[in-house]
């Protein structure tokens, strides 16, 4: 007998009453039945809000996918998986072959590992060049990194934070600057170069070095190439666009414009390195990758957030965030001195961000005392981070207001609009 769906199984569920496990399983396929049996054996009645029992506040995202703000939210079809996935125990090696041989095919790519997020990915393709070049045994790792004096050559202008995920692996960063530096700073002890995709010359003007170049340069050393692409997506088609660069590895972030579980990322690249981070990667225990851990709820949602967004249509993502931040952008018309600029990030975070300017001795609030004033409010707001800070993102400086819409859940359009229209009109009202 074929397995029935989820919906199937539910609507025959209802249909017969089942009143206990043993019913279940008596008559339902076995898929099914474990389905059934551990629907009967939860309790009834609606989930516990567990954000309520703690105290801790929701709150509406006109920011963006960041950590802090927990990222994106999960699409129901990804929602589903996730809660479909905590119904059975699995071999947890068994699940990330399949989901990455899945991703790998879907995504044009000879290999894939969902990873606990953008950073964990780095670490696990920094591990596997070091494997690569030396026939380092996960178990050997950062110590043999850290004996040997290898090294991952990084543009100055590209170093930030998550350098420790490859530091983590034993390795030393080497910084370059121009193409002539690049060129000598290959030696003996170069495991991997690592390009970040949203320092690129077109994004940062310090950075004197593009991807084609890059690649080229490393390759002509045989040293693999690792491309941070962690917040890049939107468009789609960069999910597959730095890995026909050849690009050996590439990372992205799943929680972010995917829209999986925030503790989910992708690794891709060539299988054979791909096949090197996924045995310096938990579950195996004695390896650096053993603490970033990916459960099978998570695996289950990063598949599933793949389908879901390879079924989606970029032009018509971008028509609804566009169409949101108009909508603000005209609540606010009649605030004095108010200028509204629209900016589109060219590569990290490609979608509509809305700069509100204004002369805040005019209005009566700087757009910080607006920021805290709607953080403060029921729901709390969260506006990008940029707000109020000259110089941190584009044009946006301490008169200016920063917000996106693309994290806004159906009816937080409105309530943003009307937030900052109090507050703007209202300076002084609590």
């Amino acid at each position: 007998m074929a397995q029935r769906t989820e919906e199937q199984t539910l609507s025959r569920r209802g249909f017969l009453g089942l009143g206990s496990a043993a019913a279940a399983t008596a008559i339902l396929p076995r898929g099914a039945a474990a389905e059934a049996a551990a629907a009967a054996e939860a309790p009834t009645g609606t989930a516990d809000d567990y954000y309520a029992k703690l105290g801790v506040p929701k709150l509406i995202n006109a920011a963006g996918t960041y950590t802090f703000l927990t990222a994106a939210v999960m699409p129901p079809e990804v929602q589903r998986a996730v809660a479909m996935a905590a119904l059975h125990p699995v071999r947890l090696k068994d699940l990330h072959k399949a989901a990455g041989e899945h991703i790998a095919k879907r995504l044009r790519c000879e290999g894939a590992l969902v990873t606990s997020g953008a950073s964990a990915a780095l670490t696990l393709a920094t591990a596997a060049s070091i494997a690569a070049k030396g026939a380092v045994k996960p178990e050997e790792i950062p110590q043999a990194a850290l004996e040997r004096g290898y090294e991952v050559i990084v543009q100055k202008s590209h170093r930030y934070e998550y350098d420790h995920a490859m530091i983590l692996c034993g390795v030393k960063v080497r910084e370059v600057v121009t193409v002539d530096d690049y060129r000598k700073a290959f030696n003996e002890r170069t495991v991997m170069t690592n390009y970040f995709n949203d320092a690129a010359p077109e994004n940062n003007t310090n950075a004197q070095i593009d991807r084609e170049t890059w690649l080229r340069i490393a390759h002509e050393h045989n040293v693999p190439c690792h491309l941070d692409a962690a917040a890049d997506m939107p468009p789609i088609e960069n999910l597959w666009k730095y890995i026909g660069m050849g690009f050996d590895f590439v990372c992205f972030s799943g929680g972010k414009g995917i829209r999986g579980p925030q503790n989910a990322g992708l690794l891709l690249g060539k299988k054979s390195l791909i096949d090197l981070a996924a045995e310096n990667d938990s579950p195996n225990s004695d390896a650096v990758g053993r603490g970033m851990k990916v459960a099978k709820e998570q695996i289950a949602g990063m598949v599933a957030a793949v389908d879901w967004i390879l079924s989606q249509d970029d032009a018509a993502m971008q028509r609804e965030y566009l169409k949101q931040t108009h909508q603000i952008e005209a609540a606010l018309k009649d605030i004095p001195t108010m200028k509204a600029e629209i900016f589109m990030p060219k590569i990290a975070n490609h979608v509509p961000h809305l700069f509100l300017r204004y002369d805040p001795k005019v209005v009566g609030i700087t757009p910080l005392q607006v920021a805290d004033k709607l953080r403060a409010q029921n729901p709390p707001i969260e506006l990008n981070p940029a707000t109020g800070n000259s110089g941190r993102f584009h044009t946006a400086d301490e008169n200016t207001i920063v917000l996106a819409t693309w994290m806004l859940q159906p009816g937080e359009t409105e309530l943003v609009a009307a937030a900052l229209h109090k507050a703007l009109t209202q300076p002084k009202a609590s």
